[in-house]
């Protein structure tokens, strides 16, 4: 099951830079706001993900 949530994490970390990159390409307010919200929702996703691993290794 770790391996399973290693790959989850790494995606997850993987989806966020794409987000970055997309920020910084972002041409207007709107989709400005559009991917900082993307952003922080898979933030949360990845710090629950590996919240979830630390615990489980104690």
């Amino acid at each position: 099951m770790s391996d399973l949530r290693d790959v989850l994490i790494r995606g997850s970390e993987k989806v966020i830079e794409h987000y970055r990159l997309l920020l910084a390409r972002a041409t207007s307010e709107s989709e400005r706001e559009l991917y900082r919200a993307r952003i922080e929702r898979e933030q949360r996703l990845l710090h629950e993900l590996q919240g979830r691993s630390e615990s489980l290794a104690a």
